[in-house]
């Protein structure tokens, strides 16, 4: 089943059978309704990482097989529940027989999104989230939504989305006010470091992506103080936190590697990860 001939544009979510996988899988299919895109079902399956799940004197290639058999139910299941809810909606499978990061990651080559959850199953979930969700979003070729959960009942206030004036945070800056127009939801545009340049080159922006989406509704707003807090703070009553991830060393803006990673781990509503511009 392993290919990489996945439709191009496709909204990948990566799959593992936790319930963050499963809140990941419905925020993909009503992703993919929206952008009336295809949506791919993707599995990683490590043969090498089976070989220490093994017991003592067991054959490898029966536990081998087992797991295989475990993950094609595993999207057979995922399959079935995107027919229950959204029955017009075309779905692709992937079951590639290598580590997860690797799969979400060669599968982002042609992918308009790759969506994760935040945690995964098992004795290693805590590591999971480092090592696929973080991973992926640091590395991806597209956009990547950590599906983290959020607090319920709160009333919600939109999408944030953290940038600066450049021209390589117009990515970001477009993946926000789409959602945001998608969704029917008002935007907030943080930024820190403000300048007269900077300020002035950021209301440009804004400017030219509020003529292309008219219906969303936006506001600015500085911030001095560590903008990874503020955006987690934030995220508390927000529906998406939109914020860029360079693959360089870049440095000294919002978007900063480390800053990109706190808001991952730490947001407390979906977090989409966006490619700056010149980040590949």
């Amino acid at each position: 089943m392993q290919s990489t001939a996945i439709p191009a544009g496709t909204v990948v979510v990566g799959l593992d059978g936790s319930p963050s996988s499963e809140r990941a899988l419905d925020w993909a299919i009503d992703h993919a309704r929206r952008e009336r895109r295809q949506l791919t079902l993707a599995h990683g399956l490590d043969p090498a990482g089976s070989v220490w799940m093994d017991p003592e004197g067991a054959d490898h290639r029966a536990v081998l097989e087992a797991l295989r058999s475990d993950a094609l139910e595993l999207l057979r299941t995922a399959r079935d529940h995107v027919t229950q809810v959204a029955p017009d909606q075309t779905v692709h499978e992937a079951l590639w027989m290598s580590d997860a990061r690797i799969t979400l990651l060669d599968l982002s080559e042609r992918a308009a999104v790759v969506v994760v959850g935040s945690r995964g199953r098992g004795p290693l979930r805590s590591m999971l989230l480092g090592s696929v969700g973080l991973a992926v979003s640091r590395h991806a070729a597209c956009p990547v939504v950590v599906v983290r959960p959020g607090h319920p009942g709160l009333v919600r206030h939109g999408v944030i989305v953290g940038a600066d004036a450049s021209e390589r945070c117009r990515p970001v800056l477009e993946f926000a006010y789409r959602e945001a127009s998608l969704r029917d939801l008002p935007l907030t545009v943080v930024h820190s470091g403000w300048d007269d340049h900077g300020a002035l080159g950021l209301a440009e922006a804004v400017a030219g992506l509020a003529e292309k989406f008219p219906d969303v509704r936006t506001s600015t707003r500085l911030v001095h103080d560590d903008p990874a807090d503020v955006i987690a703070q934030e995220s508390k009553r927000m529906d998406l936190v939109v914020i860029g991830a360079h693959h360089r060393g870049l440095a000294g803006t919002i978007v900063h590697g480390s800053i990109t990673d706190a808001v991952v781990e730490h947001a407390s509503c979906p977090v989409a990860v966006v490619p700056l511009a010149d980040g590949r």
